[in-house]
């Protein structure tokens, strides 16, 4: 089965925090700034899992630079 024909999954805050090794506040400062995609379902947040991808590989180049 390949990537492309997987539903994009849908991280909690706690996830994405150990996936990137930060805190959970970070990771609430980073959706609320609009520096990683969110979707927001009431009082919770959702990340999608692409999302921390593409943060990753951003902040990889960044850093190279």
């Amino acid at each position: 089965m390949s990537i492309a024909n997987v539903p994009n999954q849908y991280l909690t805050i706690a996830e994405v925090a150990t996936i990137l090794r930060v805190s959970k506040m970070t990771v609430y400062r980073l959706a609320r700034a609009h520096a990683l995609a969110s979707v927001r379902f009431g009082n919770s947040y959702r990340i999608p899992e692409n999302a921390v991808e593409e943060y990753i590989r951003k902040a990889g180049a960044s850093a190279q630079t």
